[in-house]
């Protein structure tokens, strides 16, 4: 006969983890939807499509031609006389500096090459029209 009883059972402490998982889903779905809402910038225009498109990643000055022909840097109308300046003084020093021509697709091919060439007038080392990728 055993002097000692029954060995009791030890109930182990398990942390409910069901809602941090939920917690976890809903941030996940929450990044997964809202990172799909950024947009660059307000002006509407229509880039052209090509196959060969690869995408922009370093940081660049970006001068925007709607459908009307009007320049843009940032979300501000610039002037086509008064674009060199703002792009010379933006530029600076710098001799390598990426310009990026975002021109609607129904832009006159004439105001596009104008940009760029005042682009280039005013310092920037490497020009770049940008396009959308076609499917």
């Amino acid at each position: 006969m055993p002097m000692y009883g029954k060995r009791k059972k030890r109930y182990s402490v398990q942390m409910p983890i069901t809602s941090l998982i939920d917690i976890v889903f809903m941030l996940l779905i929450y990044f997964l939807l809202t990172t799909n809402f950024m947009v660059d910038e307000g002006i509407k225009i229509k880039l052209p499509q090509a196959k060969a498109a690869a995408p922009q990643t370093e940081e660049t000055i970006t001068v925007f031609v709607d459908a009307q022909g009007r320049a843009f840097l940032g979300e501000e109308e610039v002037a086509l006389d008064r674009l060199f300046n703002r792009l010379k003084a933006r530029i600076g020093s710098k001799t390598d500096e990426l310009v990026v021509v975002r021109a609607d697709r129904t832009v006159i091919l004439n105001k596009a090459v104008k940009v760029m060439d005042i682009a280039k007038a005013a310092g920037a080392g490497r020009l770049c029209l940008a396009t959308e990728k076609d499917l």
